[in-house]
């Protein structure tokens, strides 16, 4: 008993690990529809990247590469799809999914929504900016700010940890990935995604359990890409 309960992290760590490395293939796959060399295809080459920093094996990231571009014979089609609501206490969110079954996923999200609310495509959306997000780090104590400045970012925050989140304008967000290094910052992750306008700020702590239980919980879904929540902090 005491052996298998020492397991449970590591297994706990390779289940982590093969959920990340399968949001990272199917990022890829859709990217590799618009051509399979990264060096011509800016979302490929942002996707082979993050896939490279998570350490994927060569052949995991070469196949998924080939089946995106058509070339393997093998025809996988995934479907991006955005799911719009609110958490528990009204914070609003949006979900975004890739899924080879549209009619199996909506369903599956909606029953995943019964402690908040599923809204219709639109009814939070508003509340957010579509923006590019960059997480990169500086071994050498570069300025962020003068960094964002440079590179052409708009805004950056600066995270607890030591790294930063720089914001781009959707359109900008391999120009400003391409420029970071030169300011002495390693990108980290770029994606495309959604920042709040109007975070929520007065969650009790009790409050603040059963949202994060919520967000858990819908970001254990296997279709799940990326959650984007409206809360502060």
């Amino acid at each position: 008993m005491g052996a298998q309960w020492k397991a449970k992290p590591k297994e706990a760590a390779a289940n982590a690990r093969g959920k990340i490395f399968g949001k990272l293939v199917k990022e890829i796959m859709i990217a590799a529809r618009n051509g399979a060399d990264p060096d011509m295809n800016p979302k490929l080459r942002l996707a082979v990247h993050q896939a490279k920093k998570a350490s994927m094996p060569k052949d995991t990231l070469e196949r998924a590469i080939k089946k995106g571009a058509g070339l393997s014979g093998e025809v996988i089609n995934y479907e991006r799809t955005l799911y719009e609501g609110f958490a528990p206490h009204q914070v609003p969110l949006i979900v975004e999914c890739l899924t080879d079954n549209v009619n199996r996923t909506v369903a599956e999200i909606r029953v995943l929504f019964r402690k908040g609310q599923l809204g219709a495509s639109g009814s939070v959306s508003w509340d957010f900016d579509h923006v590019g997000l960059i997480e990169a780090s500086s071994d050498s104590g570069a300025d962020p700010e003068l960094a964002a400045i440079e590179a052409g970012a708009q805004d950056f925050v600066p995270d607890d940890e030591g790294a930063t989140l720089f914001i781009t304008d959707p359109t900008d967000l391999d120009a400003v990935c391409k420029a970071l290094p030169e300011q002495g910052f390693t990108v980290n992750s770029a994606k495309l995604g959604y920042r709040p306008k109007n975070p929520v700020t007065s969650l009790t702590p009790e409050q603040m359990e059963e949202v994060e239980a919520f967000l858990e919980a819908i970001d254990g879904h296997d279709d799940v890409q990326n959650v984007y929540v409206g809360l502060a902090g």
